[in-house]
């Protein structure tokens, strides 16, 4: 099965495609599709990871994924649990802009938008502000048909192109062209920390998911994902940690490290402190600053 090139099922009279998905979790694998996504969340939180970079989900979010970018909404563990009554929600519009609607794009009035579409390769996180408006016209299309619905896109493509400071979900100029084959490898890697990093997990462990030895594996793993192992466990573990955070249910930030795979408080602080630029403190501080100031503003 090729795990990274996925092909989004097209109607023959459609080009806009609308997918409303009610689910136990996430498509658990890391995959790309030639069509542009724009993700709504409506239920359900867990980590994006978008080329190889990786983001913290939550309901109302919304994320724009470029043409081919490899990613994966990987749900959080309490979704896979054994009798779990857990589900997702989300409102998910796919376009290829190469496609049927290639004509519509060459249209001298859509240029803006065309290269709006064409500078948002590595992906966005839609700005806080901008989710109630953006969210609703996405809304009108999953309604609408026709031209109605051609003409409710092309001023959700308006919306999106005024969203001010927009920050890409992968680096740049660091694009990693990846086989199928190799894709299932690192699909299978990622799989596997994000499913254990609470665990203590080795080098050794990593590399015996897809049968490399500890050195083929550091090359492999460098080479494709632009991270060493250590670092990439790291960041799963914060990521995990920021959420521990933010959702506020754990008895202390002692707690929260722990529970994210670290076996001591030092090193969490030191980690935590070397992959967002703040303390545990410091995040949380900031984090409320904002939300208070987005309600606010709302």
């Amino acid at each position: 099965m090729k795990v990274l090139q996925f092909t989004v099922p097209v109607p023959l009279d459609k080009t806009i495609i609308v997918q409303r998905d009610v689910l136990p979790y996430f498509y658990p694998h890391l995959h790309r599709h030639q069509e542009v996504q724009l993700t709504w969340i409506q239920q359900g939180e867990g980590t994006l990871v978008a080329d190889n970079n990786m983001h913290a989900f939550r309901p109302s979010d919304i994320f724009w994924l470029g043409a081919n970018q490899p990613h994966i909404f990987k749900s959080d563990p309490s979704y896979f649990a054994p009798r779990s009554r857990k589900k997702i929600m989300a409102l998910v519009i796919f376009f290829n802009p190469d496609g049927n609607l290639s004509a519509l794009f060459n249209l001298p009035e859509m240029k803006p938008l065309k290269n709006f579409v064409q500078q948002q390769q590595c992906g966005f996180k839609v700005p806080a502000l901008q989710t109630p408006d953006i969210s609703a016209q996405m809304l009108r299309i999953a309604n609408s048909n026709g031209p109605e619905q051609l003409m409710h896109f092309v001023e959700l493509l308006r919306l999106l192109s005024g969203c001010p400071d927009i920050s890409p979900l992968a680096a740049v100029n660091k694009k990693v062209t990846v086989s199928d084959h190799d894709g299932i490898r690192i699909g299978n890697i990622y799989n596997y920390i994000m499913h254990n990093y609470e665990h203590p997990i080795t080098l050794e462990d990593a590399a015996s998911q897809v049968h490399m030895t500890p050195h083929a594996f550091c090359r492999f793993f460098k080479k494709h994902t632009l991270h060493t192992f250590v670092s990439f466990l790291n960041e799963v573990r914060i990521n995990e940690a920021c959420k521990k955070l933010t959702d506020g249910n754990y008895d202390n930030i002692a707690t929260v490290a722990y529970t994210s795979g670290f076996n001591s408080i030092t090193n969490f602080n030191r980690v935590f402190k070397s992959v967002t630029g703040k303390s545990p403190s410091e995040y949380l501080n900031s984090y409320f600053q904002h939300v208070e100031k987005t309600g606010q503003q709302q």
